[in-house]
């Protein structure tokens, strides 16, 4: 944080992580989740709403993959954003049909949200549902070694912490490799929020933000990630991707990224949902797919 502070007095920088300023109004945006995810379910066959853990934000959407090859899907488990305090996976399932019709089983993950969740449990939540996962997605035509994450801004830092590599025995899966991720707009050092409007709600003190940040537990080698974010994102988000982006290649992660002119940070999720997009056919790529 020091070294941004060489550049940003701690209004600007509180400015770089206020995100909502960089579009004129969330709202409709937000409707528009909520409305193409239940569209979706509409369309697509799913089980809602499984339990994970033992409190109602401790569940998952499945969506089943529709095409039948023979063999397990490989697996895409999105974990949604809104800076750990806001949405739900009934917000988030609007890239199912993409993903379904083109082989890959969609699991959209919920979670318990700050402030009432603390960094810690959110983080702990979203992992017991990758492990969760692991151990029952076969029985939905799944493949428990063909996972792969996604997250779009705090959804992209959750997924990055589900990328580290060590936590997977705590769990009770030392078998669980994840093989790849869709990180979208992510956070993935905390410490430069700490002294934000962000910590007003996420409350983390230096130990926990470190503690919580990707960076500092990067993924295996031979994972393959896939990076965007939108043009209009602030130096500070960019930055966040970029350094993590070029720390996970330094480390033999296999890492590409995909730019998607004309969107902005929230509406760039809807990408995923055409399946001919730059995004999906770079992450249909990631696990040996190709749009059909």
């Amino acid at each position: 944080m020091s070294n941004l502070l060489r550049y940003y007095d701690l209004k600007e920088l509180d400015r770089q992580y206020f995100i909502r300023g960089t579009v004129p109004d969330i709202a409709p945006i937000v409707a528009e989740y909520t409305r193409r995810t239940a569209e979706v379910r509409g369309e697509v066959p799913c089980v809602l709403n499984v339990a994970y853990g033992g409190t109602e934000p401790e569940r998952l959407d499945i969506f089943p993959s529709q095409i039948n090859k023979g063999q397990p899907a490989p697996v895409f488990v999105f974990i949604h954003g809104g800076f750990w305090r806001a949405l739900d996976a009934a917000d988030s399932g609007f890239m199912a049909k993409a993903f379904t019709e083109n082989g890959v089983c969609v699991v959209v993950v919920n979670y318990a949200l700050a402030p009432d969740a603390s960094m810690d449990q959110i983080v702990d939540q979203c992992r017991a549902a990758l492990a969760w996962t692991f151990k029952n997605i076969a029985s939905h035509g799944g493949d428990p070694q063909r996972i792969y994450v996604g997250g779009s801004s705090a959804g992209g830092h959750l997924a990055g912490m589900m990328l580290s590599p060590d936590w997977q025995e705590k769990y009770q899966v030392p078998d669980l490799q994840i093989q790849g991720g869709l990180m979208l707009s992510g956070l993935y050092e905390l410490e430069p929020l700490l002294p934000t409007h962000v910590n007003e709600w996420a409350k983390m003190d230096v130990a926990s933000a470190h503690r919580n940040s990707p960076i500092r537990s990067l993924p295996k080698a031979g994972t393959r990630l896939v990076f965007t974010y939108a043009p209009n994102e602030t130096d500070e988000f960019k930055r966040q991707t970029e350094t993590y982006m070029a720390a996970c290649t330094a480390t033999g992660s296999t890492c590409s990224f995909v730019a998607v002119p004309g969107t902005n940070h929230y509406d760039i999720c809807f990408e995923m949902a055409d399946a001919h997009s730059d995004m999906c056919r770079a992450t249909f790529a990631m696990m040996g797919l190709a749009p059909s």
